[in-house]
Parts: structure tokens; C-alpha cells; sequence
């Protein structure tokens, strides 16, 4: 299945706590897959990865979550510190 970063920003500091599990009971619906998130230090933009049959069904969850999905893009290898590249697999 496809991997995708999704960038999001917020305006005031996001994900209280709780927010997770209304989150993926929305991405189980949508048959999308959370894999974790990177937190800005104020909190006010994150990096989430995810795995997803397509960027529509992301966009799809986040309208329904109330969450942006300002940048979706999809990515297909990882490069590691001496340079190799490797194949995500989802």
C-alpha cells in the first residue's frame, strides 16, 4: 500500500488530549493507517505518516477529523546516512 507524508498547520496548538482515538476510529472508516506523527516544537505544525490506498482517502479523513491536510505527498524510498536508498514498504 502506498506511504504518504502529510504536512499540517495549525493555528493554535493541536491534538489535545483524547484526539487520537476519534482520529483512527475516522481513519479505520476510511481505510487509512496512521503510522506516527513528528510534533513542531510549539506545536503548531506536524509531519504525519501514513499508509493509504490514495491521497484523496487522507484528504477524506482530515475534512471529517477537522484536521489540515495542507501538503500530501507520496514517497516510495527512505535514503539512509551513507547514501543507500531503500524501498518503504507499507
Amino acid at each position: 500500500m502506498p506511504i504518504f507524508v502529510v504536512e499540517r498547520g495549525y493555528a493554535e496548538q493541536m491534538f489535545p488530549e483524547g484526539a487520537a482515538a476519534g482520529v483512527n476510529a475516522i481513519n479505520d472508516e476510511e481505510e487509512i493507517r496512521w503510522i506516527f506523527s513528528f510534533l513542531s516544537t510549539d506545536r503548531l505544525k506536524s509531519y504525519c505518516l501514513y499508509e493509504a490506498e490514495s491521497a484523496e482517502a487522507i484528504r477524506r479523513a482530515a475534512i471529517r477529523a477537522g484536521l489540515p491536510a495542507d501538503v500530501i505527498t507520496e514517497v516510495a524510498h527512505h535514503v539512509l546516512p551513507d547514501g543507500s536508498e531503500m524501498p518503504l514498504t507499507g
